[in-house]
């Protein structure tokens, strides 16, 4: 589901890419704002203009990047929750018996001294 929702984040990106990037520009750029072109309204905030193709495909696909982008983030926060090392207990791992030989296998190494012996216990 994550990737797939990745894959549809990734390919809208791309759309609108070539969306913003095929539309003509307006004119006067950052100047018409300070006087350069025209005083008017519509040197500041732009003339209204009839929707054509690519700018309903640059609102739209805007649209589904944010709402891509909120679900994936979601989804991403929810899939790995932090846990603590104290919430799994203080449980010793379970202790292992010594590994026997198998037939045809070499002996264990046998220690180069030998254990000191026990004391004998006094009798009464």
């Amino acid at each position: 589901m994550y990737a797939f929702l990745l894959v549809l984040l990734i390919i809208n990106s791309l759309i609108l890419i070539v969306a913003i990037l095929l539309q003509s520009g307006k004119g006067g750029g950052l100047a018409a704002s300070f006087g350069g072109a025209s005083s008017s309204t519509d040197s500041i905030l732009g003339g209204r203009q009839a929707g054509n193709l690519l700018t309903k495909t640059t609102w739209w696909g805007s649209g589904i990047f944010i709402f891509l982008a909120f679900v994936l983030q979601i989804l991403s926060s929810r899939a790995s929750a932090p846990s603590s090392v104290l919430e799994r207990g203080l449980t010793p791992p379970a202790p292992t018996a010594p590994a026997t030989p198998t037939p045809g296998t070499t002996a264990p190494a046998v220690p180069l001294e030998k254990a000191p012996a026990a004391p004998a216990a006094p009798t009464p």
